[in-house]
C-alpha cells in the first residue's frame, strides 16, 4: 500500500468578495462530496485524513467560514453551502483539466493554430509541399496562409498577425531584424519564347537581353527580382505590368517579352517557353528564409511547420 502522505497546510485568506481559492482545495472537496467521507477521500488521493481534514478547513475559511459538510458520527453530509459550492467547484476542475489537455495538445503538436505567410513564388512548390506533409503529420492544427510581398509579411509578424513566414532577399527589407533560419539560395532564369534566338543557349548574360521587352510585376525594377538587370548596367524597358507568374509566362509564350522567373517557380513553367539559367557570377543567389519574430517564443507547430520546410527546401533543384 502506498505510504501516506500530509502536504503542506496552505494558508487561508481572509474572507473578502473575490476569495483566493486554491484548486486543490476544490479537488478535495469534490472528492469528500463524491465519497460521503474524508476518510475514503484520503484512501483515494494517498493523503492522511487530517490532511484532507485541513484543506477542507482552508476552503471553508476562505469562502467565508460556512461549513460545507456536516460532520457525521460516520461520514460527513454536504451542507447548503457545500452543495452550492458543488457545480461551481467541478466547473472549475472541468475547466483547469480541458486547459491541460490544450497546452498537451499544443506540446504534441496535435492541436492550436499556425499563422503562415509566403511570397508569391514560395507557394508555386515550397510552401504547399511543406504543407501537405504537416498535415499528414500533424491534422490536428489549425493552418492558416496568406500570400504577400516580403516587406508586408515582415510587417505581419512584427505586429503578431504572423507566426512564421517564407520570405527572401527580393526587395531589399530590413531581414536583420527578424529570426531567419535558411532554407535555400535560388538561382535566376530568363523565360523566352520557345522561337526567341537565345532559346538554344545553355545560360545567357542579363546585358544580352538589354533591349527586350521585359513582363514584370512592376513598372520599376528596384526592389524585384529585375533589380539583377540595374547591377549590369541597364534599366529594362518593361512592357506589360502582370503580377501572377502563370499570365506572365502567357504573355512569354506570345511573344510579347520575356520575364525573369526564380528557381521556386521554374518546375510549373509551361513547355512552349524556353527557360535560360542566368550567369550572374558577380551577385549572391535569391536566399530564402523562414522568418519569425525576434524575441518571441516558437510554438511547437511552429517547430514542426519548420522541419517540414526544411524538408521541402531539400528537395527543390535550386
Amino acid at each position: 500500500m502506498a505510504a501516506m502522505r500530509d502536504p503542506h497546510t496552505e494558508h487561508a485568506v481572509a474572507p473578502s468578495d473575490t476569495p483566493d481559492l486554491s484548486t486543490a482545495w476544490l479537488r478535495v472537496f469534490l472528492d469528500v462530496a463524491r465519497h460521503g467521507s474524508f476518510t475514503v477521500a484520503a484512501r483515494t488521493l494517498g493523503w492522511t485524513q487530517s490532511a484532507v481534514s485541513r484543506q477542507i478547513a482552508s476552503l471553508e475559511s476562505a469562502l467565508g467560514g460556512a461549513p460545507l459538510f456536516d460532520r457525521l458520527p460516520r461520514g460527513v453530509r454536504l451542507t447548503e453551502a457545500g452543495r452550492v459550492l458543488v457545480p461551481h467547484a467541478e466547473a472549475v476542475v472541468e475547466r483547469l483539466h480541458d486547459a491541460g489537455r490544450d497546452l498537451a495538445a499544443l506540446r504534441e503538436v496535435a492541436g492550436g493554430r499556425l499563422r503562415l505567410g509566403a511570397f508569391a513564388t514560395a507557394d508555386a512548390a515550397l510552401v504547399p509541399r511543406a504543407i501537405a506533409a504537416f498535415r499528414a503529420r500533424h491534422p490536428g492544427v489549425r493552418l492558416t496562409r496568406e500570400e504577400g510581398l516580403t516587406p508586408v509579411l515582415l510587417d505581419r509578424l512584427a505586429s503578431g498577425g504572423l507566426d512564421l513566414a517564407v520570405v527572401s532577399t527580393t526587395g531589399r527589407a530590413p531581414l536583420d531584424a527578424y529570426d531567419l533560419r535558411h532554407l535555400l539560395d535560388e538561382s535566376l532564369y530568363v523565360a523566352v519564347p520557345a522561337d526567341h534566338p537565345l532559346a538554344a543557349e545553355p545560360s545567357v548574360r542579363l546585358a544580352q537581353l538589354a533591349d527586350a521587352d521585359w513582363i514584370s510585376g512592376s513598372s520599376r525594377p528596384e526592389g524585384t527580382l529585375l533589380d539583377a538587370a540595374l547591377r549590369h548596367g541597364f534599366r529594362p524597358r518593361v512592357a506589360h505590368v502582370v503580377a501572377e507568374w502563370t499570365a506572365k509566362q502567357g504573355y512569354v509564350a506570345a511573344g510579347l517579352g520575356v520575364t525573369l522567373v526564380p528557381a521556386l517557380a521554374a518546375e510549373s513553367v509551361r513547355p512552349d517557353i524556353a527557360l535560360l539559367p542566368v550567369r550572374d557570377e558577380g551577385a549572391p543567389a535569391r536566399a530564402v528564409y523562414a522568418a519569425t519574430a525576434r524575441g518571441r517564443s516558437l510554438s511547437p507547430a511552429a517547430t514542426a511547420f519548420l522541419a517540414a520546410l526544411r524538408d521541402a527546401a531539400a528537395k527543390i533543384p535550386t
